[in-house]
């Protein structure tokens, strides 16, 4: 081989090297994360908000999971945009005994609760539908129908906005915390008939709810644990004067208990703690989370990896979701149009969906009552079954005169007799109703033209997965067909 050839060759075997050097290196590197793309975007949006929202689906669809999840937690800390009623912030005034009164003066008491109600249910839809956070208005919703109480039995509007505003200081912190606060919650004393538990006669209501429904699941515990704990929870009350939680030592029993196999004096932090220290714990709730973002059936394998995650943490609800919402599992497509929306989503996400301006939100509040949801008022302590439970022959036609409403509006503008119509609701609620329906503003073309804007085609928008009957056509028309097909029910 002559000098040239050698250099030659030389020159070929380095390139070579660097060549397999290189290689080396970006095998070396780690791997760039995929983004969303619009589908798997448009599919977190719909689980964690009430609606996806042109805009937010193009900026998410070039994130990846972990970035898009953030940006979803990274909300919940914006204020609330709606001023909670007046009376709120009044001094707590203690219940009349009915006895001394007179048959007006309980007819009034009882109409100033009734209209107080109205008000909590419509501060609260106002704040869902004007919210810069979606997901704390869906997390405070979970968590008021995990922790359940009712103002048909509370009766006392102001305990139960205590309540709510409890849970949504705690929505989205640490699940320990929320635990200890609602069993000193007064509303919730007085759901579960904690108030006159004493030594002696202890009240085994809340003790069994709260390891049943609240942390551990049905079959975790026996009937001795349930009565170890209702005696360790003797003395919590409420303060008739303040409407605050009070401890009664005097009706408390202090003797010896064992709880879950644990034997001590225990009160009833002691019987949290100890419920927060047990794995099933964290498995129930993060299976409750699994039923409302993911599907009816939790994965028994995955709820264990995110349990055990969230136990870790202390219970940091964030942990959980963060873990729930960026498994494979969550964007599978065996997890698409699988959740049945329930009243608030419909309602909620179709308002917001379509950018439908709402002067007063009371009536939309009704409906969802009317359609099985009504808020603040749970039908038992189980809360809503959710699911197939929303469907049945009185609500399916409700939701279809819900949703024919907007567009009716749109395309005549003439007012139109809503599903809220048939609520049987005495008086001004029903003019009320009737000016909301006629107030209703939806600008079919610019929501269309504001879309094809964003780069997104309406329909990724609106439909789960494709819908029965094939929409064609871009005009308001095509948008009241889409609203009216099943699958517009699903997410």
């Amino acid at each position: 081989m002559g000098l040239m050839a050698e250099i030659i060759a030389e020159k070929s075997a380095r390139r070579g090297l660097a060549l397999i050097a290189a290689a080396w290196m970006l095998l070396a590197l780690p791997a760039v994360a995929a983004v969303l793309g619009a589908e798997d975007a448009r599919h977190l949006l719909n689980r964690t908000s009430f609606a996806a929202d042109a805009a937010d689906v193009q900026a998410f669809a070039r994130l990846t999971r972990e970035a898009a999840v953030d940006r979803l937690l990274g909300w919940t800390s914006l204020p609330m945009r709606t001023p909670p009623p007046a009376w709120t912030r009044e001094p707590y005034s203690p219940p009349p005994v009915f006895k001394q009164m007179t048959d007006e003066e309980r007819q009034a008491y009882r109409r100033k609760q009734i209209e107080q109600g109205r008000d909590l249910r419509a501060w609260w839809v106002s704040e869902m539908l004007t919210t810069g956070s979606p997901l704390t208005e869906k997390m405070v919703l979970f968590w008021h129908n995990h922790f359940t109480s009712s103002l048909r039995k509370v009766r006392l509007p102001l305990l139960m906005y205590r309540q709510h505003m409890t849970l949504r200081q705690h929505a989205l912190g640490h699940f320990g915390e929320m635990l200890h606060a609602m069993a000193r919650d007064p509303a919730m004393l007085i759901y579960l008939d904690g108030t006159g538990s004493g030594k002696g006669k202890p009240n085994e209501n809340f003790a069994r709810e709260l390891m049943e429904l609240f942390t551990l699941g049905e079959g975790r515990y026996t009937e001795q644990d349930v009565k170890a704990a209702a005696r360790a929870f003797t003395g919590w009350g409420v303060s008739r004067r303040s409407g605050g939680f009070v401890v009664r030592p005097a009706l408390h029993d202090d003797g010896i208990k064992t709880f879950l196999g644990v034997t001590g004096t225990h009160d009833g932090a002691a019987v949290l703690d100890i419920l927060l220290g047990r794995p099933d714990t964290a498995e129930w709730i993060v299976s409750k989370l699994w039923r409302e973002f993911v599907s009816p059936e939790p994965d028994a394998a995955e709820v264990k990896r995110i349990a055990a995650r969230f136990r870790a943490s202390r219970y940091d609800i964030r942990v959980a979701l963060r873990a729930l919402l960026t498994a494979d599992a969550f964007y599978a497509p065996k997890a698409r149009a699988t959740l049945i929306k329930s009243p608030a989503d419909l309602i909620v996400g179709t308002l917001r969906l379509f950018r439908v301006g709402v002067d007063d939100a009371l009536p939309y509040a009704l409906t969802m009552g009317y359609l099985g949801q009504d808020l603040f008022t749970p039908p038992n302590v189980k809360g809503w079954p959710g699911g197939e439970a929303w469907i049945n022959s009185t609500t399916l036609l409700g939701r279809k005169r819900f949703l024919e409403q907007v567009f009716r509006q749109s395309m005549s503008g003439e007012p139109a007799k809503a599903a809220m119509m048939a609520m049987p609701d005495p008086g001004d609620v029903k003019a009320r109703a009737r000016r909301a329906v006629a107030a209703l503003r939806f600008d079919g073309p610019g929501w269309l033209a504001q879309t094809r804007g964003a780069g997104t085609d309406w329909r990724v928008l609106v439909f789960p997965v494709p819908p029965v009957t094939p929409v064609t056509g871009d005009d308001v028309m095509a948008l009241r067909q889409a609203v009216l097909d099943p699958v517009f029910q699903l997410k």
